[in-house]
């Protein structure tokens, strides 16, 4: 029977909005299991510090795991409490005999969860950090390979100047090269755990409180905090955003690709899958299907970037109502972003690249598109206003006359006394006049971002 209500978890199309890694990180197995390494670790490290006997923790290490749970029981637990931990120590706590009286000792609820949330999320940021590294190679390969390729560059969705393709990518490449330093800076803040108490001063363990902190948080390879953050939620806000920011510059590259997958461009095709965008009514259609889904995901992060802003806005010591937003945003969050992060490796890795039809396009204004060419040189002799105004005029007959550019550059008196045949003739060829667009390309390919290393998980 199909029960799935999301398209996270379709049988139909959780594969092309998400991925199979992904979606485990955020299975409720996944978050059930981080629970139990969450009470393990706690467990381990008050019995170093001698806060519980070590029997106690080596019982808990061994009998706690989720092959013991009931997780029915667990379920109509959850719905009674409002949150899964007091009915999951319960049935951990029977399991583990005389030690379970030692299990979660000292701690609350949310000092559980969100440390195993942000282990989820560190797992995460693993699986979307290889994706992005292996969008930037992608990238990379395509701006050094398209370097000098003339192009329409286009403004106000019409021709502005010549650049080049590998130009356009290595903007693109930019933008995930700044994403890949961010998420560097934006670790440290995410990757600390929580473990405060009820009210979040640690007094039912006060003596000790620092130190079973600091072996806890050594236990799961996460950072101490410096102060409680059950309401300070920034850490968790800023990954979120990251997340939305980085799906908007993929909005940004399939919104481009679409375009020019467009009948009267043609000039980039995603990759030829048999079957693969068709119309159920018209055979001819290719759609972009890779950038209709990122633009998809794009949307659906900026809401939930603005919802996980307003769920930081918590009262007092711990809050009424906005944590479980957290519980519905961030996992959709980084499930979204794996999809368009996935769709967007198999779309460029495997991008039809039109070099002919971008020729064509280049010179469907017959030369127009170099007008500005034409106008800084001829400014050189008249000024750049009257030279506006002669280009501008010579530009409004080319168009009138539907003649090539250079053909009526060369019937107007105040130009040609200026500017000989082989001049003219050269400022109206457009790969003439790509400006820097190839050398910016190979600062952009210079500059490299390291990646993280996932032995640190």
């Amino acid at each position: 029977m199909l029960m799935a209500s999301s398209v996270f978890e379709s049988i139909l199309y959780a594969d092309t909005f998400s991925t199979k890694g992904m979606r485990e990180v955020f299975s409720d197995h996944s978050a059930i299991n981080k629970y139990i390494e969450v009470e393990i670790a706690l467990a381990k490290a008050q019995a170093r510090l001698g806060v519980i006997p070590e029997w106690a923790a080596m019982a808990i290490a061994e009998r706690a795991s989720s092959d013991v749970l009931d997780f029915q029981e667990l379920r109509k637990g959850t719905e009674r409490v409002g949150y899964p931990i007091l009915p999951l120590v319960e049935q951990l706590a029977t399991a583990c005999g005389e030690a379970g009286k030692y299990l979660h000792w000292g701690a609350t609820t949310q000092d559980i969860m969100d440390s195993a949330l942000v282990l989820q999320m560190r797992d995460g940021t693993i699986l979307i950090e290889r994706e992005l590294n292996s969008l930037r190679k992608i990238l990379r390969v395509l701006a050094k390979r398209y370097r000098d390729t003339p192009m329409a560059g286009r403004t106000h969705l019409q021709h502005a100047l010549p650049i080049t393709f590998g130009y356009k990518v290595a903007v693109w490449l930019s933008m995930f090269d700044r994403h890949a330093e961010r998420l560097q800076e934006l670790k440290p803040r995410l990757l600390v755990g929580q473990l405060a108490g009820a009210s979040g001063t640690l007094a039912s363990v006060r003596s000790d409180g620092f130190g079973i902190q600091a072996q806890f948080m050594r236990e799961l390879g996460l950072g101490v905090p410096s102060i409680t953050w059950h309401t300070a939620r920034d850490g968790l806000a800023e990954t979120v955003q990251w997340l939305a920011l980085m799906a908007s510059s993929l909005g940004k590259v399939a919104q481009d690709i679409s375009f020019m997958m467009a009948t009267e461009l043609g000039e980039v095709y995603e990759p030829f899958v048999s079957g693969r965008g068709a119309s159920s009514t018209m055979p001819q259609k290719r759609n972009p299907i890779s950038c209709e889904v990122i633009l998809a995901a794009t949307r659906v992060l900026r809401q939930h970037s603005a919802l996980i802003l307003d769920a930081s806005v918590q009262d007092f010591e711990r809050a009424t109502g906005p944590w479980q937003v957290e519980w519905v945003v961030i996992p959709e969050s980084f499930i979204a972003a794996s999809g368009a992060l996935s769709q967007a490796n198999f779309m460029l890795d495997g991008l039809e690249v039109k070099t002919e039809r971008m020729a064509s396009n280049l010179d469907i204004t017959k030369g127009l598109i170099v007008a500005e060419a034409v106008m800084m040189e001829l400014a050189k002799y008249t000024g750049r206003q009257a030279a506006h105004e002669i280009v501008y005029d010579a530009c409004r007959a080319a168009s009138e006359q539907n003649k090539h550019f250079a053909q009526i550059l060369a019937t107007n008196q105040q130009i040609t006394e200026h500017l000989n045949p082989d001049q003219i003739e050269t400022l109206t060829s457009p790969e003439n006049y790509l400006g820097l667009a190839p050398e910016m390309v190979d600062r952009v390919l210079s500059h490299e971002v390291s990646a993280s290393d996932d032995s640190t998980r």
